[in-house]
């Protein structure tokens, strides 16, 4: 049983091919835990800050601008921030990118 084994090691193609698929079969998996996981954690996250959105509350945008949610348009997927005192600025929701904690 132990020579048949080493014969088919020994053979060209023999355990190369199962171990070059393990190798691929392994990386998928580490980019998969360390990167795309992640990753989908953190846009499922934003998603919910961005549904969770309320008039008065203060932001930031993705562009640096600090202001405080003045009206939403959810059927235009909109945001309107108030940024001075008669300063209002409309942006895309997925621009908001995160609250501010007061």
């Amino acid at each position: 049983m132990g020579s048949t084994i080493l014969a088919t090691a020994a053979q060209p193609g023999g355990l190369a091919n199962y171990s070059f698929f393990i190798m691929l079969a392994l990386m998928f998996g580490v980019f998969y835990f360390l990167i795309i996981r992640p990753q989908k954690k953190r846009a499922q996250q934003h998603q919910e800050m961005i549904n969770s959105l309320q008039k008065g509350e203060k932001v930031i945008t993705s562009s640096g601008m600090i202001g405080t949610i003045y009206a939403i348009h959810d059927e235009q997927n909109k945001v309107v921030l108030k940024v001075a005192d008669e300063v209002k600025v409309e942006f895309v929701k997925s621009s908001i990118a995160s609250k501010v904690q007061s």
